[in-house]
């Protein structure tokens, strides 16, 4: 008979690429999700992985196996959720995966707060990037997502998984301190070009954004620096090495060194929460969103500004 636990391990891996990926995923051990797939691949005699460069390959068997996995994990959420939904009350564990700066600014008040009301409620958070986290709750690698997209790009829903908006996160102009936009109330798009940027990697929501909108204004972006974290985009304005685009939430009191000017329009990228439809009547998927729709006011209030 197979194991439940060790099709989720192999199930992991495919979705998320690497053993060590996985093991973050289902908060074990590289090493155990190594074991559990060298158990699954003596009981069905077959090979599941094999090496290739410094990560895995599934093989075709490891393939049918994953399908196979993929159907009984449903099956098992529908039960779990049909259980839970005659009790009430949330309970259980709720893999919650999000984005950086939510992760940082919006999830632990969130997460504290339901800890304290719904003790039988086992939350588990995940950083992860917005583009490949929609992904994840389709597959059922996780139960809840906090993603975002912007104005110029939004983020589709693939079927089978619903949506709800928590709020909307201004993003400011960040410029050092001697900058000639520094004194100003606002900057409008059109006056942008002929700035050296600092932006996150291509791929990133963020940097794709900048690229579209300075290019709908007729400017080719110079991007000098780049970097996956906000608090690194900050110190190399402060260091006076260009100007960046930088949403509030979660971006912490700005050094001495940078001024926030608002531009005209003001970018704005929009939060939702995402789950899986046929978790839809959870009510722990239920109360965590409300308690996130219901943390964004004060949140997004307190956000530098």
């Amino acid at each position: 008979m197979l194991d439940l636990q060790r099709l989720r391990a192999l199930h992991a891996v495919s979705v998320h690429g690497t053993v060590g990926a996985a093991a973050a995923a289902l908060g074990y051990t590289s090493s155990a999700v190594s074991q559990q797939i060298a158990k699954l691949e003596r009981e069905t005699r077959t090979v599941l992985l094999e090496r290739e460069g410094r990560g895995v390959r599934l093989t075709d068997e490891a393939h049918q196996l994953v399908r196979a996995a993929r159907e009984l994990i449903a099956i098992v959420e529908r039960a779990e959720t049909e259980l839970e939904e005659r009790r009430g009350v949330p309970a259980g564990r709720l893999a919650i995966a999000a984005f950086a700066s939510a992760a940082r600014g919006l999830l632990p008040p969130v997460l504290a707060d339901l800890a304290r009301r719904h003790p039988a409620l086992d939350t588990r958070l995940t950083e992860i990037d917005p583009h490949l986290s929609v992904d994840l709750v389709a597959k059922g690698a996780v139960d809840l997502v906090v993603a975002h997209d912007w104005d110029i790009a939004p983020l589709p829903a693939p079927a089978g998984v619903e949506q709800a908006v928590i709020g909307d996160d201004l993003c400011d102009l960040l410029v050092p301190r001697d900058h000639p936009f520094a004194g100003r109330t606002a900057v409008r798009r059109e006056e942008l070009g002929g700035e050296r940027w600092i932006c996150q990697p291509p791929g990133r929501v963020c940097h794709e954004w900048l690229v579209r909108t300075l290019r709908a204004a007729g400017h080719e972006p110079e991007i000098v620096h780049q970097a996956d974290e906000n608090p690194t985009l900050v110190a190399l304005v402060a260091a006076g090495l260009g100007v960046a685009l930088i949403p509030r939430l979660g971006r912490g009191p700005l050094p001495a060194g940078v001024v926030e000017v608002p531009l005209d329009p003001m970018p704005v990228r929009r939060l939702y929460a995402l789950w899986r439809t046929g978790a839809a009547r959870r009510p722990a998927i239920a109360e965590t969103v409300r308690t996130l729709c219901g943390h964004w006011p004060e949140v997004s209030a307190h956000s530098p500004r």
